[in-house]
C-alpha cells in the first residue's frame, strides 16, 4: 500500500471516529454545567434572590447578613453550627437559611452544609428542586450514614441534608440524644464548614429550643407585621439560654427604594449579645 493510500485510509478512520463521537453526544445525556450528576437543582426559584437577582437590594441584605455572621462566628475557633428559627410559621426562616447558606457557599473560603431539621413541614428540597430518598430522619431513626444522605447541590460549595423520610414522631427524634450526638458529630466531623439548621418555629414546638442548646449560635427571624410583640418576647425568652447571635427583620417595606423587592427584603441586627 502506497503512502497516499495509507493517508486516505487513515483519514477515513478518523472521519468514522468523529461520526461515532457525534452520535454519542446525541444519544447520551450530557451533564448540566455546575450541577452534580444525579442532582437537579432548580436555581430559577424566584425566592433564591442571591442567585436570580444578585444585584437586588434583597440579595445585598443577605450578603450583609453573611458578613455579620462570619464576623461573629470567627472570633477565635470557628463557631460553625448555626440554627435559624422564628416565633411562628410563615416568617421566612427557611428562605433566610437558604439565601444565607447560598451566599456563604458562593465564596471560595466557605463550605456549607444546610440541614432541614423541620421534620414537620420540610421545604428546602422543594425550593431547590431536589427529590431525596434519604435525609436527617433516616440518620436518626435508621442509623443511615450522614455522608450517604448529604447531597452536593452544585451551587458553589453548598451541600444539603434534607429532612428525609416522613416520620410519625418528629418531636421525639429531634429531642432525642441521637440528635444531640448527631449535631456534635457533624460539628467536629465538618469542623471547617458552616452547618446551618432550619428548625421548626419556637412557640408552637419544642424542637428549636432543644437544638438551640447544642448549636453555637441562633439567628432569630421576625417578619414585619406577622408575630405580635408579646409572642416575639415569649419566643426569645424561651431561647434565653441559647446563644442568640441576633435578629433578622424579614419582609420589610422598602418601597421608598424599590417596590419590586419590598416583599422579601431582610434587615438584620446581629450583635453577638443575648
Amino acid at each position: 500500500m502506497s503512502r497516499i493510500e495509507k493517508a486516505i485510509e487513515r483519514a477515513n478512520i478518523l472521519r468514522e471516529l468523529e461520526k461515532d463521537k457525534e452520535a454519542t453526544k446525541k444519544t447520551v445525556p450530557q451533564p448540566t454545567p455546575n450541577i452534580k450528576a444525579g442532582v437537579s437543582v432548580k436555581v430559577n426559584n424566584p425566592y433564591l434572590v442571591v442567585i436570580n437577582e444578585p444585584f437586588s437590594p434583597a440579595a445585598e441584605e443577605y450578603r450583609k447578613l453573611k458578613s455579620m455572621v462570619v464576623k461573629l462566628t470567627k472570633k477565635g475557633k470557628l463557631q460553625n453550627t448555626i440554627m435559624v428559627t422564628s416565633t411562628a410559621a410563615g416568617e421566612g426562616k427557611t428562605l433566610t437559611a437558604l439565601n444565607l447558606a447560598i451566599t456563604l457557599a458562593e465564596e471560595y473560603d466557605h463550605t456549607v452544609l444546610l440541614i432541614d431539621a423541620d421534620l414537620r413541614q420540610p421545604s428546602i428540597h422543594r425550593y431547590l428542586g431536589i427529590e431525596p430518598k434519604i435525609g436527617l430522619s433516616d440518620c436518626l431513626s435508621n442509623g443511615t450514614e450522614i455522608g450517604h444522605a448529604i447531597i452536593k447541590t452544585g451551587i458553589g460549595n453548598l451541600s444539603v441534608l434534607t429532612s428525609g423520610s416522613q416520620v410519625s414522631n418528629p418531636v421525639e427524634l429531634l429531642l432525642s440524644n441521637k440528635m444531640k450526638a448527631l449535631v456534635e458529630e457533624m460539628k467536629h466531623r465538618y469542623a471547617d464548614r458552616y452547618i446551618i439548621f432550619d428548625t421548626p418555629p419556637v412557640l408552637p414546638f419544642a424542637e428549636a429550643h432543644s437544638i438551640g442548646l447544642v448549636v453555637d449560635g441562633v439567628i432569630f427571624v421576625v417578619r414585619e407585621g406577622s408575630a405580635s410583640i408579646n409572642d416575639i418576647k415569649e419566643a426569645l425568652n424561651m431561647l434565653k439560654d441559647t446563644n442568640i447571635l441576633g435578629v433578622t427583620y424579614n419582609d420589610a417595606d422598602v418601597s421608598r427604594f424599590n417596590n419590586y423587592y419590598s416583599y422579601m427584603t431582610p434587615y438584620h441586627r446581629l450583635s453577638g449579645k443575648k
